[in-house]
């Protein structure tokens, strides 16, 4: 697996995650706070695909794992 995929798949995640625990309509509603997180992980991918900078991949690439074909 490559740090794009794990970066998608992580962000993905933390998408589903903070809106089932942000929307009152979920049975794992615990406050609308957490809706500001998932503005915050699109805010992040967003910028990302400007500036190539993402945290998550730099812990990756330093944890070995491979980058993937350019």
């Amino acid at each position: 697996m490559t740090t794009d995929r794990i970066v998608r798949i992580v962000a993905g995640l933390f998408v589903l995650l903070s809106l089932s625990l942000g929307v009152e309509g979920s049975p794992l509603f615990q406050s609308s706070n957490w809706l500001w997180f998932t503005a915050f992980v699109g805010a992040n991918l967003f910028q990302s695909g400007f500036t190539r900078f993402c945290p998550l991949e730099m812990i990756l690439k330093k944890l070995g794992v491979k980058e993937s074909c350019q």
